[in-house]
């Protein structure tokens, strides 16, 4: 019998607390889970789901296949894991197998239900799309004739991604299964910028060949160029073209108008599956919803300390008027943004050593988002290597949100967090798998981490980060109210406008992202309850003992997990005495 999102996700969650319980280990069974998790990857990547060990910077010469015979013949791959994986006893593993094993199966469960619920015929939101997506590649860093090669090769298969897209949306189109069309206005352009460009060089395809290696001979690089202007000319911008013609003449106008998840094909089922997802829990929307506000109760509580203490006249709804409004507030200039954003994070690096023992050994560069997509981009993203700053629109980016901006984005949240993950060794390849309710979760913890740090310079800067809290706490509001209560997109607006200081452009993109974006925004705050309830126990439990950067360490050592493995991992770091995961140096 098929299992619901809700039962599966019980039975996940289950498992990935007990697959941490002490056993005795057998090497057999670690050598059989090896042996699955090994062939399962490798099918992965041979699929093109993940980058290829041989592909180097994993640029590959071919698109993945992404038909619907395909996604099936995927869907019954993933279920035969699953049904092994569930013949297995995770208990008598080796017990960093335990950790490996709650991971995947989480993992491998997750897949199953997006291939379930056919994800795949709804490759596009408010916030991102397969398009874009394609884009992204052009930003890796090309090293050799190989690479420029296979890229080449990739700009070429693009009309074959782009149809089988392109049939997988009419599919779903035609059973209902669309982002709401309200959330979509717009979001053609991008498409356009491609196919109605006549100039194949000013093409973000073709920006790795502007600039290519000394390395590779001169002639060479001109038959490069020449052989990407021709996939531009005979592939790219036909296929943007094709692509356009669809979303304006047949996707766009017949998007479904309904806000609601649970209102799609199996929508309660579907909506629960996506709570699983994003917040490795088994909570429901009710639950959520009603934690959101408890919380937002007390986010307003501490909001209204700090509007006394500036001596501001008037209540919240007039203090975030003042702050929406006065230039004080607002960069005159993209380059001002960009250079106070760095010197927040040069102001972090000056009190690091005192949180955290371990630092990655990567850097991460700023830089503005790009202008095609800044519109409706978010205020900021970060991860390995890059923090992005939305320049666009200064009014709507106010200087006293950034402190908490940048600690998210950049260290020590993603482009902190995300590198230290990826610099462990002797894990399995798909540990390196983002899980939104740790990483999101981590990333918040850390703009409350500031207020310890001494990042915060001033009332307003801490209303900033307060606002911010309440924003990720709204979304629990807002997203179970638009999704299974039937919201409006108008009172999901109201109720961002009323409890944070977002501009009014912000609160619009963020209300559209959400309700296009089913659950992703619930993981942020459930992510950070969990860390701080975990901290919170750790120093009760350790008093005199517990040592800060231990224990931020400990919870990045650990890397993506779904939260009921971190919790977990700190009840055994509380009963080893709370000690680092790195052994000191003498």
């Amino acid at each position: 019998m098929k299992k619901t999102g809700a039962a599966l996700a019980a039975a996940c969650m289950l498992l990935a607390a007990s697959a941490l319980a002490s056993a005795p280990a057998r090497a057999d069974d670690g050598a059989a889970f090896k042996a699955l998790y090994t062939e399962e990857w490798q099918w992965r990547m041979g699929q093109r789901l993940e980058d290829d060990e041989d592909d180097v910077n994993g640029i590959r010469p071919d698109l993945p296949r992404i038909d619907a015979a395909t996604q099936q013949a995927r869907l019954a791959y993933w279920q035969r894991v699953l049904a092994r994986l569930d013949a297995m006893s995770p208990a008598t593993l080796p017990p960093a197998q335990r950790i490996d094993y709650a991971v995947y199966r989480a993992q491998i469960a997750a897949l199953i239900e997006n291939q379930r619920f056919r994800e795949y015929e709804k490759p596009l939101n408010s916030d991102s799309a397969f398009w874009s997506n394609i884009a992204g590649e052009a930003d890796k860093s090309f090293r050799t004739d190989a690479e420029y090669a296979a890229y080449v090769r990739q700009l070429n298969d693009m009309p074959r991604y782009f149809a089988e897209a392109t049939a997988n949306m009419r599919a779903g189109l035609a059973r209902g299964f669309t982002p709401p069309r309200v959330t979509l206005q717009g979001r053609d352009k991008s498409v356009a910028a491609v196919a109605e460009e006549t100039a194949l060089e000013k093409l973000a395809y073709y920006r790795p060949f502007k600039d290519m290696p000394s390395a590779i001979p001169a002639a060479r690089q001109a038959e490069l160029r020449a052989a990407a202007l021709r996939a531009l000319r005979e592939s790219v911008v036909p296929a943007h073209q094709r692509l356009l013609a669809f979303l304006r003449t047949e996707y766009l106008p017949n998007a479904a108008e309904a806000l609601a998840a649970e209102r799609l094909p199996d929508g309660k089922a579907y909506y629960q599956s996506k709570i699983t997802e994003y917040t490795t829990t088994t909570l429901s929307a009710e639950q959520i919803h009603q934690t959101g506000l408890a919380e937002m109760a007390k986010i307003r509580a501490e909001m209204l300390e700090v509007i006394k203490q500036v001596g501001f006249q008037g209540g919240l709804p007039e203090f975030l008027q003042f702050l929406r409004s006065d230039p004080r507030f607002y960069a005159r200039t993209p380059e001002e943004l960009l250079m106070r954003a760095a010197y927040i994070a040069k102001r972090f690096d000056g009190k690091v050593a005192n949180y955290f023992g371990y630092l990655p050994r990567s850097r991460f560069a700023i830089t503005p988002v790009a202008p095609e997509i800044a519109p409706y981009y978010t205020s900021g993203r970060g991860g390995p290597g890059v923090y992005m700053v939305n320049t666009y629109n200064l009014p709507a980016r106010p200087l006293y949100s950034l402190p908490a901006l940048t600690l998210h984005e950049s260290a020590p949240g993603h482009a902190f967090q995300m590198p230290i993950a990826l610099e462990q060794k002797g894990r399995p390849a798909f540990r390196n798998a983002y899980i939104s309710a740790y990483g999101e979760g981590w990333a918040l913890y850390t703009e409350r981490l500031g207020v310890e740090m001494g990042i915060y310079e001033t009332p307003y800067e801490i209303f900033g980060m307060l606002s911010y809290q309440a924003w990720r706490a709204s979304r629990l509001v807002v997203d179970t109210g638009v999704h299974a209560k039937g919201w409006t997109r108008e009172q999901a607006q109201a109720y961002l406008r009323e409890n944070t200081a977002l501009s009014e452009h912000e609160v619009a993109t963020e209300i559209d992202r959400y309700i296009s974006w089913p659950g992703q925004a619930l993981s942020y705050y459930l992510g950070q309850m969990a860390i701080m309830e975990a901290r919170k126990k750790a120093e009760t439990a350790l008093g005199a003992k517990f040592d800060i950067r231990a224990f931020h360490d400990t919870v990045l050592n650990l890397g993506s997990v779904p939260l009921p493995v971190l919790h977990a991992r700190i009840d055994a770091f509380i009963a080893e005495g709370g000690k680092s995961p790195y052994p000191k140096e003498d």
